[in-house]
């Protein structure tokens, strides 16, 4: 057996048709359209290939965006001035402090310092709290919500399947594993410090792997035809490997994506979760 593939860029351009669609027809009629604001701090090279993406896609979507870059001497006081000056502009929908900041700087901090209403990251502590508590109205972190996209894309039913989540960070393996529990999968998180994983894994109808680990997962800790989501990015000499060995779980697996394809967009559900933050204003 050969699992079936799922393409995160399959998914990603019809996310993008749907966006550009409404944005014009809003523009159209209010003359308006979704911003965003992507702050910089310091010269990080991933971070400014990062923010130039996202303005390269809130531009092919009709967004309006801006790229705020400060240097690395810029104080505490001094950034949470600048988030409090874009939380209080009309024109950003969406605000995004590109991680990681300098040493000195309090990231937490920094993120709670952003309107919850623009923080479409969702990694604002009231947007996590109201996640977790099914309240409100409340953005969901976007690796997850991509993971969740690829789900739907396949009319996957998650209803009463086991669900395991391999990976326990606040912006992937946590929130991941509250959503499984919004569609009635029941949930085991995991971890690397996690005893007998592959036994674990190998019950899961459902497996989502974000732990940072290239080709950890390997063809016998899958359950035949199970549902293998791969988050995972591991750098490796000039090779991008998932945390799943790709080829092999290919063997077993009901449905799989391939390296890097969750990933790869995120940027879009960035876009989308902005779109939802412009639509709440008018």
């Amino acid at each position: 057996m050969t699992a079936q593939l799922i393409r995160g860029p399959v998914v990603e351009k019809s996310i993008k048709e749907e966006i550009i669609q409404e944005v014009r027809k809003i523009k159209e009629y209010t003359g308006k359209c979704p911003g965003l604001s992507i702050i910089l701090v310091g010269d990080n090279p991933v971070s400014r290939v990062s923010a130039a993406e996202k303005e390269k896609i809130a531009g092919e979507l009709g967004f309006f965006s801006v790229v705020n870059n400060y240097p690395a001497t810029i104080t505490q006081e001094e950034l949470i001035a600048v988030i409090e000056g874009q939380n209080n502009d009309e024109r950003i929908h969406a605000i995004r402090v590109q991680l990681p900041l300098p040493d000195y700087l309090d990231e937490h901090r920094v993120i709670k310092a952003v309107d919850p209403e623009k923080d479409v990251d969702g990694l604002h502590p009231v947007n996590i709290g109201n996640l977790i508590l099914s309240e409100g109205d409340t953005y969901i972190p976007i690796a997850p919500l991509a993971c969740l996209k690829l789900f739907q894309h396949i009319q996957y039913d998650l209803n009463g399947k086991h669900a395991i989540v391999m990976g326990r960070s606040n912006i992937m393996g946590k929130p991941m594993s509250v959503l499984l529990l919004k569609e009635n999968a029941t949930v085991t998180l995991c971890h690397s410090r996690t005893s007998n994983l592959s036994e674990i894994c190998r019950m899961a109808d459902v497996l989502v792997v974000a732990i940072g680990r290239p080709h950890l997962v390997k063809k016998e800790w899958i359950k035949p035809g199970a549902v293998v989501i791969d988050v995972g990015l591991n750098r490796v000499g000039d090779k991008v490997l998932g945390d799943v060995d790709y080829e092999e779980v290919s063997e077993a697996a009901g449905f799989i994506t391939p390296p890097g394809d969750v990933g790869a967009i995120t940027d879009t559900m960035f876009m989308l979760n902005t779109l939802e933050s412009f639509k709440k204003t008018l």
